[in-house]
Order: structure tokens, then C-alpha cells, then sequence
């Protein structure tokens, strides 16, 4: 009996191996390994890829930061509001400054034109005519102001002018016919410039 039934399960077992194929199931895992394989590497692709944008995202960050940071040379938002006051501050008072120049401007354009209608008048007019005066004896009162004095002599031709300079010294001067008039006037103001 008992090498019937050993008979007998060797019959199963070769029934069974019949039933019992190998090869899809190889197929199959050899499929299987294959598609980890491939996934494996289209992983290490996608990691290799990943990594990469990450690199890049990195510099964009690092050149985002850098452009981001004021530069030494730039002032803070707090110094450029305050320039900006101080600016402002200096506009106001320049304005005012112009205005001030404007308006002594004008009013010296006014003086001017004011000036110039009395020199006008006073050039139209003659004072000696219509005060009657000598215009010999004006002309000495005038020079005996600047400190020139001259002297006549007994006949009444001019002999000498005294010069007081402006460091009060007295000066002579004698009147020569010989020497031009012109450079005895030249001598004359020259000493009183003294």
C-alpha cells in the first residue's frame, strides 16, 4: 500500500506539474523586474531633473535676494523722506529768495526810471537862469568844497590854487602860463586825491 500511494502522489504530482507551467510565471517576473527597472531609472531622471531646477531656482533666489538688497550708495526709505523734506524746506526758502530778488528788482527798475525822469528833467532845466545866479561865483563855492581854492593876484589873473588833499594836507599850486592848463587840472586833482 504504501508504494501504491507513492505511486500514487508521484501520478498527482505529475498531473499537477501538467497543470503547472513555469514559464508566464517567469514572464512575468522577468516583465515585473523590468518595469522596476525602468521606473527606477525614470525616477532617478525625474530626481536628477528636480535637482537641477532646484540648482536653477537657487541662482533666480540668490540674484532675486541680491537685486532685492539696497545698495550701499542708496539711502533708506527713512533718509530719502527726509532728503526729501530738506529739499522741499530748501525750494520754499529759494522761492522766497527769488521773490525777495523779484520784487527789489522791480523796485529798483522803478528807482532807476525815477532817476533817469529827474536827470532828464534836471538836464532840460537850467538852474543858474532861473535862480539868477553868477555861475563864477557857484563854481568857486563848489571848488572851495572839493578843497580847491585859488588864488588871484592883484590884477585878477589866477596865481596860485591851494589844494587841501584828503589827508587834509595843504597843497600849492602855481599857475603857470607856461605849462598847458590841462596837466596844471590833472596836478590840481591828483593832490586832492591825496
Amino acid at each position: 500500500m504504501a508504494l501504491d500511494s507513492f505511486h500514487e502522489v508521484i501520478e498527482n504530482i505529475r498531473s499537477i506539474t501538467d497543470l503547472v507551467d513555469p514559464e508566464p510565471d517567469c514572464q512575468t517576473i522577468t516583465a515585473i523586474h523590468d518595469q522596476i527597472d525602468k521606473e527606477t531609472t525614470e525616477r532617478r531622471k525625474e530626481l536628477e531633473q528636480a535637482h537641477a531646477n532646484l540648482k536653477a531656482l537657487a541662482r533666480i533666489l540668490d540674484t532675486a535676494r541680491t537685486s532685492s538688497t539696497r545698495p550701499p550708495g542708496v539711502p533708506s526709505a527713512e533718509q530719502h523722506a527726509d532728503n526729501l523734506k530738506r529739499l522741499q524746506h530748501t525750494k520754499i526758502s529759494l522761492s522766497k529768495a527769488l521773490n525777495d530778488a523779484e520784487s527789489t528788482v522791480a523796485n529798483k527798475h522803478s528807482e532807476l526810471k525815477r532817476l533817469k525822469d529827474d536827470l532828464r528833467q534836471l538836464e532840460e532845466s537850467d538852474p543858474a537862469a532861473e535862480h539868477e545866479l553868477d555861475g563864477s561865483a557857484l563854481r568857486l563855492q563848489i571848488y572851495q568844497g572839493l578843497g580847491i581854492e585859488p588864488i588871484l593876484d592883484e590884477k585878477g589873473n589866477l596865481d596860485r590854487v591851494l589844494v587841501e588833499s584828503m589827508s587834509r594836507d595843504i597843497h600849492v599850486v602855481k599857475w603857470n602860463n607856461n605849462i598847458p592848463e590841462e596837466d596844471l587840472v590833472e596836478q590840481v586833482w591828483r593832490l586832492s586825491l591825496l
